[in-house]
């Protein structure tokens, strides 16, 4: 199966990432994945992000750039929140109580002061690979789109990242992402560091993702193997 026809079109793998994602793109679940979004939209039923955004992980984080995975489930389903960048939203759009905890983390682990935006592109430009483990969702139905074909495909990216001779850091909250990355081949064990915390939701965050201090943690990592720190503030 051509690409065009898993991603409809508007989203283009990209060169770096080509090479991962062909095999899979190839499999019947990604055939499966391409009708179903299609059908949807047929159907009438609003599917987040829109085309053209849904691989804006991967084109704004190149393989050979990726130096810090932070793994999400799947896009925020209402109007005008997912951009195709796990735990980030527009310039203009409010910040949802998950991504205000990441920011009360980095005041308290950083010093750097809560944002009034959530657009993290200046993270993802910087090396931090900010995935979904399903990469659309329909509108107001949270985890919709988690069994329709991405897994093989996003699982094929963390598989990558995983293959890579640089030493990265994987920030894994909460409980899903910490099972899907213990399930990329060669992840659990390697010359990666791997950082588990409570999910930051409202629900979860009092329980150890505040204070778990993964940005300085994972800046002292990539400085130690001559990486370079990540900037994490939100401009």
């Amino acid at each position: 199966m051509h690409e065009d026809d898993a991603f409809m079109a508007a989203d283009k793998v990209p060169e770096s990432w080509r090479a991962a994602l062909t095999p899979v793109l190839d499999q019947p679940s990604s055939r499966e994945l391409a009708h179903a979004l299609r059908a949807a939209e047929a159907a009438g039923k609003v599917i987040y992000p829109p085309r053209g955004q849904r691989l804006a992980a991967l084109d704004m984080t190149p393989l050979d750039e990726v130096k810090v995975v932070i793994l999400g489930q799947d896009p925020y389903h209402g109007p005008g929140q997912a951009m195709g960048l796990s735990f980030s939203v527009p310039n203009g759009v409010r910040v949802p109580p998950s991504l205000m905890n990441i920011y009360k983390e980095l005041r308290d682990d950083l010093g750097i002061a809560p944002s009034r935006d959530g657009d993290l592109s200046h993270w993802a430009r910087q090396g931090v690979l900010l995935l979904n483990t399903a990469l659309t969702v329909e509108q107001g139905q949270a985890g919709s789109h988690r069994q329709l074909g991405w897994p093989p495909i996003t699982g094929a990216v963390l598989a990558a990242v995983a293959a890579k001779p640089e030493p990265c850091v994987f920030l894994l909250w909460g409980s899903h992402a910490r099972q899907t990355a213990e399930a990329v081949p060669g992840l659990k064990g390697s010359h990666h560091l791997l950082l588990t915390a409570p999910h930051p939701s409202p629900l979860s965050a009092h329980s150890g993702f505040l204070g778990c201090r993964h940005f300085s943690k994972a800046n002292a990592f990539l400085e130690k193997h001559g990486r370079g720190a990540i900037d994490w503030r939100v401009e």
